[in-house]
Parts: C-alpha cells; sequence; structure tokens
C-alpha cells in the first residue's frame, strides 16, 4: 500500500480515532463503565464480575487524562489497533483499492462501533481477538518458539478481558483440530496458562468467587421463547444490523480452504453454537457473542473483494448502519434527538443534585453496585453499596470497601420512601434520570457488619445449626444481630424471608446449649456456634432453595451465604 491509498487509510483512521475521542468526551458514562473505573481504583489480579484487563486499561488511561477521555482513551485506541490489525492480516495485495468498503464493513457493525468509544471487557477482548489472527497467519505459515510464546501471551491477555475468550480459544481448536498435535501449539497453551497463573490464584485466594456465582448462585427464571430463544436469533440481527442476511449467507457458503479461514469459521460457529445452546436456559445478551465481528469481518473482507455484488450490497446496507448508529450516537451526547432516556443521559445532574444534599458526607447505595461508583466519579465522594439479600452479589461484597463507611455518619439512599432500617421515615428524596424517585436516610454510625461470615452446618427438623466468624478487629456481641432464612424459588430468585423463633449459642465442647446462651461477645478472628428454631410451613415446602442472612443494628438482612436446596434439609 503506497502513496495515496497509504494516506488515504491513515486519514480514515485518524478521522474515526477522533470521532471516537470527542465522543467519549461528550458522552457520560453508562453503569457498567462507573462500575469498572471502580475496579481501576484498587488494581488486582481480578474482580467479582471479570478478569482485571479492563480495570488496568482505565487505570492507564487516568494517568493521562481525567474524566470520561481518561476512562476511554485506552480502549479507543485498542479499537483502532484492532482495525489495523484485522487490515493487516488480510493478505490480498489489492487490498488497497477497496479501502473505502473495508471501514464501511467495520463501522457498520453495531457493537464495534460502540465499543470504539465505550471501555467494556469486549473492548480488549475485540483487541486481543484482532492480534490473535495476525499472529495465527503467520503460525499457520511456519510455525517457530517466538511466535508460541507470542501467541501464549496473547491467548492469556484473552483471558484476562473476558471468561468467555475461552470460545475464541477453543473456536480455533475446533477450526483446525490438527492443531492438538503441535507441540508448538501445545508451548503456546503452556506459556498462557503460566502468565494466567495470577488469576487463577487470585481465583483460589477468592474461593472462586466470581466462578462460584456464575454456574451456581446467578438467578435465573423459567424459559421464555420470546426472550431466550427469539431473542438470541435478535441479537444475531443485531449485531450486523440490515448487513445481517449478505454476513451470514458469505460466512457459510464462502469456501474454507486455508487453515487461517478454518479458525476463523471455527470461533464462528463455536461461539454461535454455545449461546444458541445456552439460550434454552437464559437470555442471551447482544454482546456476549459481539467476538464474533473479528472473524466475521476478516472473513467477508476477502469475499467482497472478489465479489462485486456482494461488495455493492454491503456498501449499501452498510452506510444505512452507519447513518442510523451516528444518529444515535448523536443522541448519546444531546438526549432530546431521541425518544427514550439511555443509562448515559442525567448522571451528572443526579449525582450533583445528591451532592447538593449530602455535602461532604459518606454516601451507601442500598442495592445498587451501578449508583455508588457513578455517584463517587461524577463527585469524588466516598460511597458503598450495601448488598441486601434480594440483590446480587458484586465487587463490594468482597474487596474490604465497607471499611471506609463503618462507624461513619453517611447517607444511605434506596428506593423507598420508608427506609428498611426500623421502617422509619425517610429525611430526603431527589430523582435521578427519567425523574425516578430515590430517598435518604442520615445513620450517625453505619455498622451493618456485612463481611460477618454465616456457614451452615445442619439442618434437620425444626433446627440449623451454624457458624457464625466475625473477621473484623473489633469484638461485636450476638445480641446486635438477627438471623433469619431467606427462601428461593427453583431459579435462584429471592421470594421471602423469615426470621428464626429462636437462636441459642452452642458449646464447642459438649455440643450442647451455652448457659450463658446470648450473652456472647464475639471475639476478633472468634468463630462461635449457633443453633436456631424455625418450624418449615407449607409455603416454604414449596421452595426451592434457602440460604442463612444476617441483620445487624437493624440494617436489612444481608447477602453473604451460600444457597442450599431444600431437599438437603433433613426433615423426619
Amino acid at each position: 500500500m503506497k502513496g495515496n491509498k497509504q494516506k488515504l487509510f491513515w486519514g480514515i483512521i485518524i478521522l474515526i480515532g477522533l470521532a471516537n475521542t470527542l465522543q467519549a468526551i461528550f458522552t457520560e458514562l453508562i453503569y457498567d463503565e462507573a462500575y469498572y473505573w471502580y475496579f481501576s481504583k484498587q488494581l488486582d489480579w481480578g474482580y467479582f464480575d471479570h478478569p482485571p484487563m479492563v480495570a488496568a486499561m482505565i487505570a492507564l488511561g487516568n494517568l493521562f487524562f481525567k474524566g470520561t477521555l481518561g476512562v476511554r482513551i485506552i480502549g479507543i485506541l485498542s479499537t483502532l489497533g484492532a482495525y489495523v490489525l484485522i487490515w493487516n492480516t488480510v493478505s490480498k495485495t489489492h487490498k488497497k483499492h477497496h479501502i473505502g468498503a473495508f471501514f464501511v464493513l467495520l463501522s457498520s457493525m453495531t457493537l464495534l462501533n460502540a465499543y470504539g468509544f465505550f471501555t467494556l471487557p469486549d473492548t480488549p477482548l475485540l483487541f486481543f481477538t484482532a492480534l490473535l489472527f495476525y499472529l495465527l497467519k503467520s503460525f499457520f505459515k511456519g510455525p517457530n518458539w517466538g511466535l508460541s510464546i507470542a501467541l501464549g501471551l496473547v491467548m492469556a491477555a484473552l483471558m484476562y478481558s473476558k471468561y468467555h475468550a475461552v470460545l475464541v480459544i477453543v473456536g480455533v481448536l475446533v477450526g483446525v483440530p490438527s492443531l492438538l498435535k503441535n507441540k508448538y501449539a501445545w508451548a503456546a497453551v503452556g506459556v498462557s496458562l503460566v502468565a494466567y497463573s495470577p488469576h487463577l490464584y487470585w481465583l483460589y485466594s477468592n474461593d472462586f468467587v466470581s466462578v462460584a456465582y456464575h454456574l451456581f448462585e446467578r438467578p435465573n427464571r423459567a424459559y421464555d421463547f420470546f426472550d431466550f430463544g427469539l431473542g438470541y436469533f435478535i441479537n444475531l440481527v443485531a449485531i450486523f444490523g440490515f448487513c445481517f442476511p449478505y454476513i451470514y449467507k458469505t460466512l457459510f457458503s464462502e469456501p474454507r480452504d486455508t487453515a487461517l479461514k478454518k479458525s476463523l469459521f471455527g470461533v464462528i460457529v463455536t461461539v454461535l453454537l454455545f449461546f444458541f445452546i445456552s439460550s434454552f436456559n437464559r437470555r442471551i445478551q447482544t454482546q456476549w457473542m459481539v467476538v464474533i465481528c473479528i472473524p466475521a469481518a476478516l472473513l467477508v473482507f476477502e469475499a467482497l473483494m472478489a465479489n462485486p455484488k456482494l461488495k455493492r450490497k454491503l456498501w449499501i446496507s452498510g452506510w444505512i448502519n452507519i447513518f442510523l448508529i451516528v444518529f444515535l450516537r448523536i443522541g448519546l451526547v444531546y438526549e432530546p434527538l431521541l425518544p427514550i432516556s439511555y443509562e448515559a443521559h442525567g448522571n451528572k445532574a443526579w449525582t450533583t443534585a445528591l451532592k447538593e444534599v449530602v455535602g461532604d458526607h459518606k454516601v451507601v447505595f442500598e442495592n445498587s453496585y451501578r449508583n455508588a461508583p457513578m455517584y463517587a466519579f461524577y463527585t469524588g465522594g466516598d460511597t458503598y453499596s450495601l448488598n441486601a439479600i434480594d440483590y446480587r452479589q458484586n465487587q463490594y461484597n468482597i474487596d474490604g470497601s465497607e471499611t471506609a463507611v463503618l462507624g461513619e455518619k453517611v447517607a444511605y439512599i434506596t428506593k423507598d420512601s420508608v427506609s428498611g432500617i426500623n421502617n422509619i421515615p425517610t429525611d430526603f428524596s431527589f430523582e435521578k434520570a427519567k425523574a425516578v424517585p430515590y430517598y435518604g436516610t442520615w445513620i450517625s454510625s453505619f455498622k451493618p457488619y456485612s463481611q460477618l461470615k454465616i456457614v451452615l452446618i445442619q439442618a434437620k427438623d425444626n433446627s440449623l445449626v451454624f457458624e457464625l466468624q466475625n473477621p473484623y478487629s473489633f469484638q461485636i456481641p450476638v445480641q446486635e444481630i438477627r438471623f433469619g432464612l431467606a427462601f428461593l424459588n427453583e431459579y435462584k430468585q429471592f421470594q421471602y424471608l423469615s426470621e428464626f423463633e429462636a437462636i441459642e449459642l452452642v458449646s464447642k465442647k459438649t455440643g450442647t446449649v451455652a448457659t450463658n446462651n446470648l450473652n456472647k461477645i464475639v471475639m476478633p478472628g472468634e468463630t462461635v456456634t449457633l443453633k436456631g428454631k424455625y418450624h418449615l410451613k407449607d409455603s416454604d415446602l414449596s421452595m426451592g432453595y434457602y440460604k442463612l442472612s444476617i441483620s445487624a443494628n437493624s440494617m436489612p438482612f444481608l447477602l453473604g451465604a451460600n444457597s442450599h436446596k431444600l431437599a438437603t434439609w433433613n426433615l423426619n
């Protein structure tokens, strides 16, 4: 690529980069970005919901810029890098005559376009997928130890980006199974495992909390064809917009006459098949499949260079997509343009309004790992999310962030006009985006003790024996704590909570009820054994699962304990 063609290519790259930079500056953060920004404030080898790559990207960007651009700048550069890698992976020498079609194809892919300025776990996933295929192009021509090491590091980087990356790696093997006999491929796997070992150790140190939640504790719901099955196929259309019939037809009809093409197609089939099977169990989100955009772009671009009719169809449908995407992107900045309010709208306004009420006091949000980091990002205030039994676990459950607000005067924010704290009226209110009301209560000394650990030992007849562990550096009276049983349906959706009828302290030496009953102080690091009395009701017996829950100082009952099948409750 020489002369004017080279200038045209890099000119378009610069133009896209400038457009995405302006979009990043003037578009407010979305909630997931605020959550990952919160990750970046405390760098680690892992986080509750995702591996650490997105946090590292944001932390790096914040070294150079503040505000939304700091969160997004590395994502912008990685997307441009992915475009360049895709271009350089294509071998055809006459590709320089199709530069316009190349950028129309990429820019028309809806989520690939969006990840040009949003920074989410899929952003590095897309970049490292493009880098993987760029290296595989050379690997298939002539493998060597240098390429093995490079591929191993890239595979580790993929897994550091998002757990879904395993589908990319497996997909390459599906497309080219002969790699299983290749010593250089196995060397790459070894390098990747060594490079990924810090995250594996982090998982081990944190009791595989991410794996346990996503595989076993995450609530689901009954199968819904329109949301699960039909929703899957709608997502397939949404990824490519009006280009979808031409792209899918090309992907499944073009010959796969090289190892690289086979690996590209293997990834596409693996991802689509995995999430098709998954759609029988849960609703599939569009971004989970966005990684197919990289192999699809490579295969379709090669095909359109040899097929003028396909090129013309994609040119027309691609520009329709681009016009719609540009309209939506302008609407992200200028809210009145869109008929609905998006989550990037109004965040500065509601955080500023709340800041005016609470001043410099710390803010605790009940059941919102989304609102807490958003408020912290735009105001610089200290925040925390207290996760009640009817919510989901998240990073605030494991990172020790409760310490910053423990014992402090805080503004406690809920969605209810009557606070969950002793059901007392709230002290103030404010509106979030879409005029959604929120309510606040002042707490003079915030002590939820959310890090207390409660572990079931035995459930038999009308009683449960369990352990209570105090991980804090101070003592806690048992009398400050209430104990309850949460009942979940067969899909692990919270239904209701019932408090124990009575609680007794059990002597560790004799296994009998202690004489001092509950006049017990749990010392730092100490574990005590308790026995709770509870008679199962008919409504309880219709549930699928149950879990223990605690409430300290009249705060809401909290998450923390694992769920257990009701069938494991030993009844005589």
